[in-house]
């Protein structure tokens, strides 16, 4: 029987990672970095392969400590091997991401066979949250690969008897490098979730049996304490008290504006999961009911290990994941500083639970709530519907608003693209329910919702990404890029009212971020003898002070202009969108 199931096993990766390849891998280069994270991790890992210390992350020529190192370590490896460009930047992310949705589909298969394991495969990937973090220059990807590596280690060295208890180590050297990518996270999402878990359901003398807590604890030390040692033996109080603001801090008091209410993350997970987070509110309660059925049956701590068998470790799985999602979605709801990609880690623990959910539904038609959670996906995505036919008119409405961080956006069209994209929605949602209504013929309903979410994602990249990157992302950059190609080292690059990270990035080089209501500092750069140049957007012009009369417009990009006290000698070739290169230009 395994020898029938493993071409099929085999087959299926294939085409799972022919698919994830696609869609993380494809035009990544093409768009510029985005700001601020992107920019700065970016500029971050070139600077690091630029000076080879691999041991102190530095931006703008300053000490970063928001994020450790490890995707610095693995920006470096990829500038080495592709060139210093987006592309590059990207690849580490792009890679986790593919290896992520092998690996959910190994563990899934493994428990419950390969039909789960596809299941969840395709809805962790197809959904809009990962496949964005997967193509961005951010730590999130690494992160969520390392936290889920660590559970799925803990699950099976949990679970599996004898030498399967060595995957246990996978817990502590997941946890080991999550945290050497995203710091504290990394160590305090795998033991939540799986404390959780062994609270539930009294398991914890079964884990100090055979967790290795002790020995693991060393483990995590060894591998993620040298180069926090390091940085506080070299930096000391510099880089423990920004670090501590970064992390204790970002917990404690919103930072940088993000201070969104406690209701953020309820949006966030319905539509960075969607149309798969329709079917979690019935997931997580039917793992709730099996639970409390569970603890009416009195069952012990004493409770041995489980085959690793496919549908013989009964309703677990099922409260593992129920227990991970909601433990670590309230863990960043009590978070005082809130964005979209934080709850990261929670979406395999979504996708498992969602699959498990979904293949009940499949097999048993009278399975509860599965009626009503295929109208509230097609619901909310007809609702997405109208709101991407409302998208051109809705921009031209609030356009106006966003000319001071977009300088062209009066003058830019959305196009036809929201058009197009609202109506593979509409057809996609009114197939879902017809298929997913039908008892015999539900299983239908996913590969059309499946296909929806990559159809419209991938129409989304060519047909309307590649204007925003035109108009509103690359001017910038380009400008950026002919100012590093002509100043010196001892020369100076100004951005004023720009503060966008990724100048530094594509100018190769220290700038020197003025905003607008700091004009006595850039009246004290003007003075500092040698060629500068100032990047800042065309209406800006006329607040320079009068130190800068005398500087000429020598580039001008869609609403930006680079001045310069000096003529230009080397122009660039304009910008092309194409296969990443050793150039920071395509």
């Amino acid at each position: 029987m395994l020898a029938d199931r493993q071409p099929n096993q085999f087959a299926t990766m294939l085409v799972l990672l022919a698919l994830s390849g696609l869609l993380f891998f494809f035009g990544l280069g093409d768009i510029g970095l985005t700001d601020r994270d992107e920019g700065r991790n970016a500029e971050a890992g070139r600077e690091m392969f630029a000076s080879g210390d691999l041991i102190t992350p530095t931006f703008n020529g300053e000490l970063r400590v928001a994020k450790p190192v490890f995707v610095y370590w693995l920006m470096t490896v990829s500038y080495h091997v592709f060139g210093v460009n987006e592309f590059a930047a990207r690849t580490p992310s792009a890679l986790f991401g593919v290896a992520l949705i092998l690996m959910h589909y190994l563990f899934l298969t493994r428990l419950r066979g390969s039909t789960v394991g596809l299941f969840g495969a395709l809805m962790l990937l197809l959904n809009i949250e990962m496949l964005a973090l997967g193509r961005m220059a951010i730590t999130d990807s690494a992160l969520i690969f390392f936290t889920t590596l660590s559970l799925y280690g803990f699950w099976l060295g949990l679970h599996e008897p004898g030498a399967g208890r060595h995957w246990m180590w996978g817990f502590y050297v997941g946890m080991a490098l999550a945290t050497l990518t995203k710091g504290p996270i990394g160590f305090l999402i795998p033991p939540l979730a799986a404390g959780l878990y062994l609270t539930a359901t009294r398991r914890w003398t079964i884990f100090w049996k055979q967790g290795f807590p002790i020995a693991g604890i060393l483990v995590f030390l060894m591998l993620a304490g040298p180069w926090y040692t390091a940085m506080f033996l070299i930096h000391g109080d510099a880089y423990g008290s920004q670090a501590k603001v970064h992390t204790i801090g970002r917990f404690l008091a919103p930072m940088e504006g993000h201070g969104i209410g406690a209701w953020f993350y309820i949006p966030v997970l319905l539509l960075g999961f969607f149309p798969w987070s329709l079917l979690l509110p019935a997931g997580i309660y039917q793992a709730y009911q099996s639970w409390k059925n569970w603890q009416r049956g009195g069952q012990a701590d004493s409770r041995p290990a489980m085959s690793h068998e496919p549908d013989q470790s009964g309703n677990e799985l099922e409260w593992f994941a129920a227990f991970w999602l909601v433990g670590t979605f309230i863990f960043f709801t009590l978070s005082s500083t809130r964005l979209p990609h934080y709850i990261g880690p929670l979406f395999p623990a979504a996708s498992l639970l969602a699959a498990l959910y979904w293949s009940r539904a499949v097999q048993d038609p009278s399975t509860p709530w599965i009626r009503g959670s295929i109208h509230a996906m097609t619901s909310i995505g007809y609702l997405l519907a109208i709101g991407f036919a409302c998208l051109p008119s809705l921009y031209r409405t609030f356009a106006g608003k966003m000319v001071k961080e977009f300088p062209m956006a009066l003058q830019f069209d959305l196009g036809i693209g929201p058009y197009i994209l609202a109506a593979v929605l509409l057809i996609a949602m009114g197939l879902v329910s017809y298929f997913g209504l039908n008892e015999e013929k539900r299983s239908i309903a996913f590969s059309i919702a499946g296909s929806a979410v990559t159809t419209v994602f991938l129409l989304a990249l060519l047909t309307i990404i590649p204007g925003l990157n035109r108009y509103a992302i690359a001017p910038p950059q380009e400008l950026a890029y002919a100012a590093g190609l002509n100043l010196e080292p001892s020369d100076q690059l100004i951005a004023f009212g720009t503060l966008r990270p990724s100048t530094s990035f594509y100018a190769r080089r220290t700038v020197l971020y003025v905003p607008f209501n700091e004009l006595t500092r850039l009246k004290t750069a003007l003075k500092r003898p040698g060629r500068t140049m100032i990047l800042a957007q065309e209406a800006m012009q006329d607040f320079l002070p009068k130190e800068a009369a005398t500087f000429q417009p020598i580039l001008k990009r869609h609403g930006y202009v680079l001045l310069a006290s000096q003529p230009m000698v080397n122009v660039p070739e304009p910008r092309q969108q194409s296969a990443p290169s050793n150039s920071p230009v395509h």
